[in-house]
């Protein structure tokens, strides 16, 4: 197994998030670090700070030199597919090759209404956010990029420079929807997170995922599975070394460790040094 951490840029300062960050890049225990893309906080009072998660993400690939990184991940109705996939470009060249492109169909009805963005029903959701999929892939990987869709329309659309990762940087898609996400993951990423939930629960989705990658031709083994679990102070690192060994178990490659506010990089080397005692980290 391997493993990142994750620190969501809501109620907490950019002074903390960055320390966190340079630390976690001098610590080889961590493959990647992974913001998240709201303008509210969510599951907390909403009413608080929140950064901006691509303004934060490029300012943290100039702050590091290794881990690679991404939000996990942006809704595609926030910005137009062809605006985020030239900040995708951009992003993968400011950081030597090290994005991760984290993208989902949108669900936060609070900030959406707040900003007159609209999010639509969950069958728009998702059939917008195919055709982004579609979009994105083109702007990254091709010369020029037509596409007529209900939602986007392109014309010999260019994006350029591109980035150095070819064809594109790693596509991530989060959720645990089996009739959409995972369909949409199966045809168009190389990495699912699943947001969050029990072992059990997670080997039900990744055998969903293996039958959609089955009705497409496409060997399931070429997608990364990651999972999310909090880092619960009261609980100690031990718990989060025990929930890895039971993911690990139904096939999870890569364990996010969400790392709980007011960031602190001084939880990184005692949650390093558990993970490496574990015998779970992959050589």
């Amino acid at each position: 197994m391997r493993f990142a951490f994750k620190t969501s840029p809501q109620e907490t300062t950019w002074a903390d998030m960055l320390a966190v960050w340079k630390a976690a890049d001098e610590i080889d225990v961590y493959e990647s670090g992974w913001t998240f893309d709201h303008f509210y906080p969510i599951f907390s009072d909403s009413t608080g700070p929140c950064l901006e998660g691509w303004t934060t993400l490029t300012a943290l690939a100039q702050a590091t030199t290794r881990l690679r990184l991404g939000t996990m991940v942006t809704g595609v109705h926030y910005r137009h597919p062809a605006v985020l996939a030239n900040m995708a470009a951009a992003l993968d060249i400011i950081s030597g090759g090290r994005l991760e492109l984290g993208i989902g169909a949108g669900w936060n009805e609070e900030e959406s209404g707040a900003y007159g963005i609209e999010l639509g029903t969950l069958t728009e959701r998702f059939d917008r956010f195919e055709e982004a999929c579609q979009v994105l892939i083109g702007l990254l990987s091709q010369e020029t990029t037509d596409f007529d869709g209900k939602y986007y329309q392109l014309k010999a659309a260019r994006n350029e420079p591109k980035g150095p990762q070819r064809p594109h940087p790693p596509i991530v898609i989060g959720g645990n929807g089996e009739k959409r996400t995972l369909r949409i993951t199966a045809r168009y990423a190389q990495h699912w997170n699943f947001p969050g939930g029990t072992p059990e629960e997670f080997a039900r989705k990744r055998d969903v995922l293996a039958a959609h990658c089955a009705d497409i031709g496409r060997d399931p083994a070429e997608i990364t599975h990651s999972a999310q679990v909090r880092l619960d102070p009261s609980k100690g690192y031990g718990a989060v070394v025990e929930w890895a060994a039971s993911m690990a178990e139904q096939g999870t490659d890569l364990a996010v460790v969400y790392i709980p506010t007011p960031h602190d990089p001084a939880v990184l080397e005692p949650l390093a040094e558990a993970i490496r005692d574990s015998g779970l980290l992959s050589s």
